[in-house]
C-alpha cells in the first residue's frame, strides 16, 4: 500500500493542478512526509521520496503565488523596482523577510538602494528608498551610537513601530550601532558595517551591527566625499601618519593639475582619468569619503596614489618639454636643476607661485625677486601713466 501512495503522491507532483486542488496537494505532502519517516534510513526509496517532497511543495507555493504578466518596472515610495529574471540566487525578501524562491516566484530589486522583495510584497511596502535621503542629505551621524534609550522610542521599532523589549518578548530589540536606535527582527537582521563616527573619532574600522536602512545608507555613500577632517577632527592628523602622507599627494596632484589642463599630449592621454574613481582627489585636498579612509588604513590608497604621482610627475619632468619649460629656476641662488611646485626640496611663493629651493627660501622671511620685481613696475607705470 505505501508503494501505491507514493506512486500517488508523484503523480501529484507532475500533475497540473487548480486552485481547488490546494487540499488534496497538502494531504500528498503529508503522505509524502509519513513515508519519509517509515522507510529505512537513507535508502534510495527515501531519497526519492524526498525528492518528491520537494516537488510536491513547490507545486504548492505555486498555486499559492501564480506567477502573473508583471510589469518590468514599478516605481513606488521613489523606489525603482526591476523585475529579477535570475531563477537560481537564492534572496530574502526585505519586506516579508522570507526566502525569495525565484524558480517559481516574480520578485523586484530597486536599482537606487537594492531593497528586494515578492511581487505579492510590493503593495505593503512602507519604507521610502535610501537613494532619496542619499541625494537629499549626504551626511552622516557624527556621533558614536547615539542612544536615547528603548523608554524614549516607547518599547517599539525606531521604524515599523512593532513592540519590542530586551527581553524578546513579543519582539526581540535589536540595536543599530549607527543611529543608536533600537529595531525588531523584520528591521534588523544583524547586518554589519563599518561605522563612520567610529573611524573619524577612534580610527577603528571594526565592522558593527545596523539595521538594514542605516546598511543600504551606509553602502550608497561609502564613496561620497563629505569628510572634511580638518574640521571633524583635525587632531586625527597627528596620530595618523598615513593620512599625512595622503594629504601630501593629494596636494601635489593638485599642484600637477595645471599643467595637465594646458597640455595637449596629457590631455590626449587622458591622464586625469588615472582618478576617476575619486574625482574630488583633482578637486580639493580636505574632503574625504569613508572609502578613502578604509584604504588608508589598509595600505591600498597609498600605494595607488604613489603610483599615479609617479606617473603624472614622469610626465612633467621627463616626457613632455612643454611641461618641462614651465618649470622654474631658483632665482635666489641661480644653480641647480628646474624646480617645480610639487618637488618635495622646494618652497612656493604664496604670492606669486614662484618656485625655490626651500634652503634659499622660507616663507615671507626671504623677499621673492619675483614679487620684488611686480612691485617695481607696477610704481613705474604708476609713475609714468
Amino acid at each position: 500500500p505505501d508503494f501505491l501512495c507514493l506512486d500517488s503522491v508523484w503523480m501529484f507532483a507532475q500533475g497540473s493542478f487548480v486552485a481547488s486542488d490546494v487540499e488534496q496537494l497538502k494531504q500528498a505532502i503529508a503522505e509524502c512526509k509519513r513515508l519519509i519517516l517509515e522507510l529505512p534510513e537513507h535508502s534510495e526509496k527515501q531519497k526519492d521520496t524526498v525528492i518528491k517532497l520537494i516537488h510536491l511543495r513547490l507545486k504548492l507555493q505555486e498555486l499559492k503565488d501564480p506567477e502573473e504578466d508583471e510589469p518590468n518596472l514599478q516605481v513606488l515610495l521613489e523606489h525603482r523596482f526591476s523585475k529579477e529574471k535570475s531563477k537560481s540566487v537564492k534572496q530574502m525578501c526585505d519586506k516579508c523577510s522570507t526566502i525569495i524562491w525565484g524558480l517559481i516566484q516574480t520578485w523586484y530589486t530597486c536599482t537606487g538602494c537594492y531593497y528586494r522583495c515578492h511581487s505579492k510584497c510590493m503593495n505593503l511596502i512602507n519604507k521610502p528608498c535610501v537613494r532619496s535621503k542619499v541625494s537629499h542629505q549626504s551626511e552622516y551621524e557624527l556621533s558614536i551610537c547615539p542612544e536615547v534609550g528603548l523608554d524614549k522610542q516607547d518599547y517599539r521599532c525606531a521604524e515599523c513601530r512593532t513592540p519590542i523589549s530586551l527581553r524578546g518578548v513579543p519582539n526581540e530589540a535589536r540595536q543599530c550601532d549607527y543611529t543608536g536606535q533600537y529595531y525588531c527582527s523584520s528591521c534588523h537582521w544583524n547586518d554589519t558595517a563599518i561605522i563612520p563616527s567610529r573611524v573619524i573619532h577612534n580610527w577603528e574600522f571594526e565592522p558593527r551591527q545596523v539595521c538594514r536602512t542605516s546598511m543600504r545608507y551606509l553602502a550608497l555613500m561609502i564613496s561620497r566625499p563629505v569628510l572634511k577632517l580638518k574640521e571633524i577632527n583635525p587632531l586625527l592628523f597627528n596620530f595618523v601618519e598615513e593620512l599625512v602622507e595622503i594629504r601630501k599627494l593629494r596636494q601635489d596632484i593638485l599642484l600637477m593639475k595645471p599643467y595637465f589642463i594646458t597640455c595637449k599630449e596629457a590631455m590626449e592621454a587622458r591622464l586625469l582619468l588615472h582618478l576617476q574613481d575619486r574625482q574630488h582627489f583633482v578637486e580639493n585636498d580636505d574632503m574625504y569619503s569613508l572609502q578613502d579612509l578604509i584604504d588608508t588604513s589598509s595600505g591600498r590608497l597609498s600605494c595607488s596614489l604613489t603610483e599615479i604621482h609617479t606617473t603624472f610627475a614622469k610626465h612633467i619632468k621627463l616626457d613632455c618639454e612643454k611641461c618641462q619649460a614651465k618649470g622654474f629656476m631658483c632665482e635666489l641662488c641661480k644653480e641647480g636643476d628646474i624646480l617645480f611646485p610639487f618637488d618635495n626640496h622646494t618652497s612656493v611663493c604664496h604670492d606669486c607661485f614662484a618656485v625655490f629651493h626651500r634652503d634659499c627660501y622660507y616663507d615671507n622671511s626671504t623677499t621673492c625677486p619675483r614679487c620684488a620685481r611686480m612691485l617695481e613696475r607696477q610704481h613705474e607705470e604708476s609713475q609714468n601713466p
